[in-house]
């Protein structure tokens, strides 16, 4: 049920089913003490992890090394003013296991980018949650907003 703000959250299966359909989420992560995001194509493993694969020199894998990101993916439709966002939470890794490494490597995501050394970062899901925005014309969606309540009005 929405709340009267329109927003509902989303149960932890729920995230995972919308996380599977996505292609691209974005990564967020810390780059010289300052906050980064990096949209990536990305794939859920069995453990509901997310998986990447980049480059092995890239910036994600200097910043990363067992610190806790965030991995975000979203889907809206600006027509109907509803739409859904997950957010997972957890330490990131490269994969080290050789076997491990080759599993990803036949059944795990590839890169969009033509990349020399692969390498496969595991985003562990220590925390999934989600929420779901209403339609307009659903009850306890938000309602139009009055002239003085829009931005630069």
């Amino acid at each position: 049920m929405f709340r009267n703000d329109g927003f509902r959250a989303l149960d932890r299966e729920e995230c995972l089913r919308l996380l599977a359909k996505m292609p691209v989420g974005r990564v967020v992560y810390t780059q010289q003490a300052l906050p980064a995001v990096l949209p990536v194509n990305f794939a859920l493993d069995a453990d509901a992890s997310v998986v990447l694969c980049t480059a092995a020199g890239s910036d994600l894998v200097r910043a990363i090394g067992g610190v806790v990101v965030a991995f975000q993916a979203d889907e809206f439709d600006a027509g109907n003013r509803s739409g859904w966002s997950v957010v997972v939470t957890g330490r990131a890794a490269l994969v080290s296991d050789p076997a491990e490494h080759a599993r990803l490597s036949q059944a795990g995501p590839r890169s969009w980018m033509p990349i020399r050394d692969p390498v496969f970062v595991r985003i562990e899901s220590e925390m999934i949650t989600g929420r779901e925005l209403g339609r307009p014309d659903r009850p306890g969606a938000p309602r139009e907003q009055r002239p003085e309540q829009q931005l630069g009005g």
